[in-house]
């Protein structure tokens, strides 16, 4: 064999090596928001972005869980810089109150990883009446982005990375029942959330595409992870299914925050760009570049989420005029 053909082998076999946290190139001047960082993905994300030196501000719903994550890490990293910021994503008067607060200190943003969300419970409405799934899940992320922009569009390599799940592919939304009034599935419900996630990341690419900015948006699955996102709040079979029967099947929140994890930190990461776990089905791996459902990448179904989206936030982005 040729030195060059060794070269190449050598080359070839190094991109073959799965990609792991250790990889994450050195973030000390870069201030990350982790919706939900509190436990599980989040708080997997969070640890491994402040051991690379970022700061972290953990958006919580519970203060007090979020103090005792931030204990948590510093236990381990003494000079981690971490704040905690209340913030309950169902509740737009309190998202709105956190990007308030953020805007007013002054900070600045670079990544935002819209990473929380509630699994299939029992139908409940948020304080603005909407669908708890798609409130939090969907809803909240919109009007966060939205507000906290112009801080990101200002910042070092901004992201906005969104969380979605495989359930994506087999969602739809339900645009003449969004609450569930008429008939409500937990798990139907909680697909239709994970599709709008889909949806809000690929027409954000497409809208700050168009408008020429310099934020990338940027969409990542876990896979299936071993979270109390199946324990905290599912009913019925679908607890015992994903929060007991299927959990030896589950890899940990270190291993499945990866695709996250890559792709609010890799240097190569484009724009509308998709990852998940590289193993079978997606359920587990390590990350690499997947496929969004053709439905979630409609060009109308984006636009008319969009749209409904502005008008039930009340959030509207303020993309810089195209070139």
């Amino acid at each position: 064999m040729t030195l060059d053909a060794k070269f190449s082998n050598m080359c070839h076999m190094m991109k073959q090596q799965p990609w792991t946290a250790t990889q994450i190139p050195d973030q000390a001047n870069r201030v990350f928001v982790v919706t939900g960082a509190n436990s599980g993905l989040g708080l997997a994300t969070t640890r491994a972005i402040t051991r690379k030196g970022g700061h972290v501000i953990l958006a919580v719903r519970d203060e007090v869980k979020g103090r005792r994550a931030i204990a948590e890490i510093t236990a381990e990293q003494p000079g981690a810089r971490l704040e905690v910021r209340l913030l309950d994503l169902a509740d737009l008067d309190s998202v709105r109150a956190f990007a308030d607060r953020l805007r007013s200190d002054p900070a600045r943003l670079d990544v935002l990883v819209n990473n929380a969300g509630v699994m299939a419970p029992p139908r409940t409405l948020s304080a603005q009446g909407h669908e708890l799934q798609f409130a939090a899940n969907h809803l909240g992320h919109f009007a966060l982005t939205g507000l906290l922009f112009d801080l990101l569009a200002d910042g070092n390599d901004p992201r906005v990375v969104t969380v979605t799940s495989t359930n994506h592919r087999q969602g739809r939304l339900f645009f003449d029942d969004l609450s569930g009034e008429r008939k409500y599935s937990p798990m139907g419900f909680y697909n239709q959330s994970k599709f709008a996630n889909a949806v809000f990341g690929w027409e954000l690419h497409r809208r700050l595409t168009a408008a020429g900015s310099p934020v990338r948006s940027v969409l990542a699955h876990p896979g299936y992870t071993s979270t109390n996102l199946q324990t905290s709040a599912p009913v019925g079979l679908v607890k015992v299914l994903f929060g007991r029967i299927l959990t030896p099947l589950a890899q940990a929140p270190d291993q499945g925050a990866l695709p996250q994890l890559y792709a609010a930190t890799a240097p190569d990461v484009e724009s509308g760009q998709f990852f998940g776990p590289d193993g079978m089905g997606e359920l587990r791996g390590a990350p690499k570049q997947v496929h969004l459902s053709p439905a979630a990448a409609d060009a109308e179904t984006g636009r008319r989420l969009w749209e409904l989206s502005e008008r039930l936030t009340a959030v509207r982005f303020a993309f810089p005029a195209a070139a």
